[in-house]
């Protein structure tokens, strides 16, 4: 993600260590459910120059990608029922990421695939400070289609092993 620059935000909270990452082992989509809100309601109170983001990754639960989209419903309840609306989103990663429309193997799914299912946990006031100061945020979705085109699935293993 970085290193291809597929998200241009993502460096820096990286780099300056503002991303939390939080492993579940929650056997079970309700206790995901769960540690989804604490993870929410953490994030909601931490200090934005401490911890920018959450990636809520998920390795036992939600492996089957039609089970995972559909949960994607459930995280927009929470962060509604939380008040969050407005302040957090949650962005979707799954090893079996596709898009509509897609075929399965399609390398243009392989921008939000990830080694295992996660939820990005996201500040609002992030997106809008990144959408005002990167000029083409319209280009970024079609410039990493583009890119993966261009890598095509050799490619992409390739930056796996290295």
């Amino acid at each position: 993600m970085i290193g291809q620059q597929l998200c241009p935000f993502a460096a820096g909270p990286y780099r300056t260590g503002r991303v939390r990452f939080c492993i579940n082992a929650q056997p079970s989509p309700a206790g995901l459910l769960e540690e989804l809100c604490r993870e929410l309601q953490m994030l909601r109170d931490a200090d934005p120059l401490q911890c920018e983001t959450t990636l809520l990754i998920h390795p036992q639960v939600l492996t089957e990608f039609l089970d995972y989209n559909d949960f994607l419903d459930e995280c927009d309840v929470a962060v509604a029922e939380l008040g969050l609306e407005g302040e957090l989103q949650v962005a979707s990663f799954h090893p079996k990421y596709r898009f509509a429309g897609t075929h399965e193997h399609d390398i243009t799914n392989f921008t939000n695939r990830s080694p295992y299912p996660m939820l990005h946990l996201l500040r609002e006031a992030s997106i809008s400070r990144a959408v005002e100061s990167f000029p083409g945020i319209d280009e970024i979705a079609p410039r990493n289609m583009e890119t993966l085109r261009r890598l095509g699935h050799e490619g992409w293993r390739r930056l796996w092993i290295e």
